[in-house]
């Protein structure tokens, strides 16, 4: 019994010093101010979600009646990355992910976008970046949309 107590004393000593001693070993360190450095990126990504060789597909859809549902349809997709608008020029990469079909309307396409961009030639082989956002198809195809990068890997380590 003695014991007993003994070492519950010891336990309890034990774990009111460990604050008191980590608080010492503790500094508050500034950060430096970052750098930011903007890489401008041009490429062709193409999403084809019919045909022979399709790059995206459905993976789970709503329980419908619809011919063809698309509102709430999850798609898996691998699709190329390339230089110029034709999909039969310079392959850089590809981008692999997940898309959630968000619009009732089926005139416009608006969707979440989960995705690695992965380029496997040219200055950024073997980086990728992460994105994370809302997109919608606006029915100018020249349309600049803004997305959220959350992440990347080698050149595009921390990109945001």
């Amino acid at each position: 019994m003695e014991n007993q107590m003994t070492l519950a004393w010891a336990i309890i000593f034990c774990l009111a010093v460990a604050p008191v001693h980590g608080q010492y070993y503790s500094r508050t360190v500034k950060a430096r101010p970052r750098v930011e450095k903007i890489t401008r990126l041009h490429f062709f990504f193409h999403d084809i979600r019919s045909g022979e060789n399709a790059t995206a597909i459905p993976i789970a859809s709503p329980n419908t009646t619809q011919d063809t549902p698309t509102y709430g349809t999850l798609y898996a997709m691998d699709d190329p990355l390339t230089m110029e608008s034709e999909l039969t020029s310079t392959l850089i990469g590809n981008s692999q992910g997940l898309y959630l079909d968000l619009s009732r309307e089926r005139t416009q396409f608006t969707a979440i976008f989960y995705a690695d961009f992965a380029f496997t030639t040219g200055r950024f082989n073997g980086s990728s970046f992460s994105l994370f956002s809302r997109f919608s198809a606006e029915a100018d195809p020249s349309t600049i949309r803004e997305m959220a990068i959350v992440g990347g890997r080698g050149a595009f380590r921390m990109a945001t």
